[in-house]
Protein backbone atom coordinates (compact mmCIF):
# COMPACT_ATOMS: atom_id res chain seq x y z
CA UNK A 1 0.00 0.00 0.00
CA UNK A 2 1.46 3.27 -0.84
CA UNK A 3 1.54 6.50 1.26
CA UNK A 4 -1.21 7.89 -0.64
CA UNK A 5 -3.38 4.94 -0.56
CA UNK A 6 -2.89 4.72 3.18
CA UNK A 7 -4.14 8.66 3.73
CA UNK A 8 -7.40 9.30 4.89
CA UNK A 9 -9.79 11.82 2.53
CA UNK A 10 -9.80 14.34 5.18
CA UNK A 11 -5.80 14.02 5.26
CA UNK A 12 -6.24 14.81 1.39
CA UNK A 13 -8.68 17.44 1.55
CA UNK A 14 -6.22 19.44 4.05
CA UNK A 15 -3.59 18.80 1.59
CA UNK A 16 -5.82 20.12 -1.17
CA UNK A 17 -7.16 22.87 0.83
CA UNK A 18 -3.32 24.32 1.11
CA UNK A 19 -3.17 24.60 -2.84
CA UNK A 20 -1.30 20.18 -3.02
CA UNK A 21 -3.16 19.78 -6.56
CA UNK A 22 -1.50 16.26 -6.76
CA UNK A 23 -3.93 15.53 -3.10
CA UNK A 24 -6.78 16.78 -5.27
CA UNK A 25 -5.88 14.39 -8.29
CA UNK A 26 -5.62 11.61 -5.59
CA UNK A 27 -9.14 12.41 -4.44
CA UNK A 28 -10.26 12.55 -7.93
CA UNK A 29 -8.95 8.79 -8.71
CA UNK A 30 -9.98 7.46 -5.71
CA UNK A 31 -13.48 8.57 -6.30
CA UNK A 32 -14.53 8.90 -9.85
CA UNK A 33 -15.35 5.17 -10.89
CA UNK A 34 -17.66 4.75 -8.12
CA UNK A 35 -19.02 8.45 -8.48
CA UNK A 36 -19.07 8.16 -12.46
CA UNK A 37 -21.75 4.86 -11.69
CA UNK A 38 -24.01 6.91 -10.01
CA UNK A 39 -24.15 9.69 -11.66
CA UNK A 40 -23.96 7.49 -15.26
CA UNK A 41 -27.33 5.55 -13.58
CA UNK A 42 -28.82 8.69 -12.76
CA UNK A 43 -28.77 10.89 -16.07
CA UNK A 44 -28.73 7.58 -18.43
CA UNK A 45 -26.54 8.29 -20.20
CA UNK A 46 -22.83 7.76 -20.69
CA UNK A 47 -21.37 11.04 -22.23
CA UNK A 48 -23.84 13.06 -20.31
CA UNK A 49 -22.43 11.59 -17.38
CA UNK A 50 -18.97 12.36 -17.94
CA UNK A 51 -20.28 15.89 -18.07
CA UNK A 52 -21.67 16.02 -14.90
CA UNK A 53 -18.98 14.14 -13.45
CA UNK A 54 -16.69 16.91 -14.20
CA UNK A 55 -18.73 19.49 -13.35
CA UNK A 56 -19.54 17.22 -9.70
CA UNK A 57 -15.39 17.53 -9.62
CA UNK A 58 -15.06 21.00 -10.44
CA UNK A 59 -17.39 22.41 -7.71
CA UNK A 60 -15.78 19.99 -5.14
CA UNK A 61 -12.42 21.39 -5.64
CA UNK A 62 -13.94 25.12 -5.72
CA UNK A 63 -16.19 24.36 -2.56
CA UNK A 64 -13.41 22.40 -0.46
CA UNK A 65 -13.23 25.01 2.38
CA UNK A 66 -17.16 24.08 2.96
CA UNK A 67 -16.20 20.23 3.64
CA UNK A 68 -16.43 19.09 7.53
CA UNK A 69 -13.49 16.81 7.82
CA UNK A 70 -15.77 15.20 11.01
CA UNK A 71 -18.70 13.83 7.98
CA UNK A 72 -17.41 11.46 5.44
CA UNK A 73 -15.61 12.94 2.48
CA UNK A 74 -18.11 10.03 -0.02
CA UNK A 75 -21.32 11.41 1.22
CA UNK A 76 -20.38 15.32 0.62
CA UNK A 77 -19.11 14.10 -2.75
CA UNK A 78 -22.37 12.44 -3.34
CA UNK A 79 -24.12 15.37 -2.49
CA UNK A 80 -22.73 17.09 -5.19
CA UNK A 81 -22.84 14.96 -7.75
CA UNK A 82 -26.62 14.66 -7.23
CA UNK A 83 -26.93 18.25 -7.36
CA UNK A 84 -25.55 18.27 -10.31
CA UNK A 85 -27.62 15.45 -12.28
CA UNK A 86 -30.82 17.63 -10.97
CA UNK A 87 -29.29 20.91 -12.49
CA UNK A 88 -28.77 18.99 -15.50
CA UNK A 89 -32.13 17.61 -15.34
CA UNK A 90 -33.50 21.21 -15.12
CA UNK A 91 -31.23 22.24 -18.19
CA UNK A 92 -32.78 19.58 -20.00
CA UNK A 93 -36.31 20.33 -19.35
CA UNK A 94 -35.66 23.84 -20.39
CA UNK A 95 -33.91 22.77 -23.71
CA UNK A 96 -37.42 20.26 -24.27
CA UNK A 97 -39.67 22.96 -23.77
CA UNK A 98 -38.32 25.28 -26.32
CA UNK A 99 -37.52 22.71 -28.56
CA UNK A 100 -33.71 22.99 -28.26
CA UNK A 101 -32.76 19.29 -26.92
CA UNK A 102 -29.48 18.37 -27.63
CA UNK A 103 -30.46 14.69 -28.32
CA UNK A 104 -33.21 12.76 -29.99
CA UNK A 105 -34.64 9.52 -28.94
CA UNK A 106 -32.38 7.82 -31.37
CA UNK A 107 -29.25 8.87 -29.92
CA UNK A 108 -29.95 8.27 -26.72
CA UNK A 109 -30.86 4.78 -27.59
CA UNK A 110 -27.96 4.46 -29.20
CA UNK A 111 -25.39 5.32 -26.42
CA UNK A 112 -24.03 2.12 -24.46
CA UNK A 113 -21.98 1.26 -21.55
CA UNK A 114 -19.76 -1.17 -23.28
CA UNK A 115 -18.05 -1.90 -20.49
CA UNK A 116 -21.23 -2.97 -18.55
CA UNK A 117 -22.26 -5.09 -21.14
CA UNK A 118 -19.54 -6.29 -22.86
CA UNK A 119 -20.03 -10.30 -21.78
CA UNK A 120 -23.58 -9.50 -21.85
CA UNK A 121 -26.15 -11.22 -24.82
CA UNK A 122 -27.59 -8.98 -26.84
CA UNK A 123 -31.05 -9.56 -24.88
CA UNK A 124 -29.49 -8.48 -22.24
CA UNK A 125 -27.94 -5.11 -24.19
CA UNK A 126 -31.63 -4.50 -24.95
CA UNK A 127 -33.04 -5.37 -21.11
CA UNK A 128 -30.27 -2.90 -19.93
CA UNK A 129 -30.68 0.07 -22.61
CA UNK A 130 -34.79 -0.57 -21.73
CA UNK A 131 -33.84 -0.32 -17.69
CA UNK A 132 -31.69 3.26 -18.52
CA UNK A 133 -34.06 4.84 -20.33
CA UNK A 134 -36.68 3.91 -18.10
CA UNK A 135 -34.56 4.98 -14.99
CA UNK A 136 -33.97 8.59 -17.02
CA UNK A 137 -37.59 8.93 -17.40
CA UNK A 138 -38.57 8.42 -13.42
CA UNK A 139 -39.16 11.62 -11.63
CA UNK A 140 -36.36 12.50 -9.44
CA UNK A 141 -38.49 12.65 -6.43
CA UNK A 142 -38.50 8.53 -7.32
CA UNK A 143 -35.81 8.24 -9.06
CA UNK A 144 -33.40 8.97 -6.91
CA UNK A 145 -34.02 7.01 -4.30
CA UNK A 146 -33.76 4.42 -6.60
CA UNK A 147 -30.52 4.60 -8.05
CA UNK A 148 -29.03 5.26 -3.90
CA UNK A 149 -30.30 2.07 -2.46
CA UNK A 150 -31.00 -0.08 -5.48
CA UNK A 151 -28.19 0.34 -7.63
CA UNK A 152 -25.81 1.99 -5.18
CA UNK A 153 -26.04 -0.03 -2.30
CA UNK A 154 -27.30 2.51 0.03
CA UNK A 155 -29.55 1.55 2.99
CA UNK A 156 -32.53 3.44 3.57
CA UNK A 157 -31.05 5.18 6.00
CA UNK A 158 -28.02 6.78 4.50
CA UNK A 159 -30.21 7.75 0.95
CA UNK A 160 -32.41 9.12 3.46
CA UNK A 161 -30.00 11.35 5.25
CA UNK A 162 -28.60 12.61 1.95
CA UNK A 163 -32.13 13.31 0.55
CA UNK A 164 -33.21 14.91 3.12
CA UNK A 165 -35.98 12.38 4.00
CA UNK A 166 -37.17 9.54 6.26
CA UNK A 167 -36.15 6.08 6.10
CA UNK A 168 -39.69 5.04 5.32
CA UNK A 169 -40.06 7.50 3.08
CA UNK A 170 -37.25 6.61 0.80
CA UNK A 171 -38.62 2.74 1.24
CA UNK A 172 -41.98 4.02 -0.39
CA UNK A 173 -40.32 5.93 -3.20
CA UNK A 174 -38.41 3.39 -4.08
CA UNK A 175 -41.23 0.57 -4.05
CA UNK A 176 -43.00 3.48 -6.45
CA UNK A 177 -40.13 3.71 -8.40
CA UNK A 178 -39.65 -0.38 -8.80
CA UNK A 179 -43.76 0.23 -9.72
CA UNK A 180 -43.29 2.69 -12.39
CA UNK A 181 -40.12 0.73 -13.91
CA UNK A 182 -42.09 -2.62 -14.00
CA UNK A 183 -44.95 -0.90 -15.83
CA UNK A 184 -42.77 0.97 -18.33
CA UNK A 185 -40.53 -2.35 -18.50
CA UNK A 186 -41.29 -5.75 -20.01
CA UNK A 187 -41.91 -8.01 -17.02
CA UNK A 188 -38.74 -10.55 -18.11
CA UNK A 189 -36.35 -7.34 -18.27
CA UNK A 190 -37.29 -6.37 -14.50
CA UNK A 191 -36.86 -10.24 -13.24
CA UNK A 192 -33.63 -10.10 -14.72
CA UNK A 193 -32.25 -6.67 -14.29
CA UNK A 194 -33.85 -5.33 -10.57
CA UNK A 195 -33.98 -7.52 -7.65
CA UNK A 196 -37.50 -7.70 -5.98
Amino acid sequence: MTTAEAESDADLVRRARAGEQRAFSLLMGRHKHWLYRFVRRYVGDAEEAYDVLQDAFVAALSNLSRYDPGRPFEAWLRRIALNKCRDRARREAVRRAFGLSRRGPEETEAVADTAAIADQTLATSHAIKALDRAIAALPSALKEPLVLTVLEGLSQKEAGALLGLSPKAVEVRVYRAKKQLAEALDRDDMDELIPR
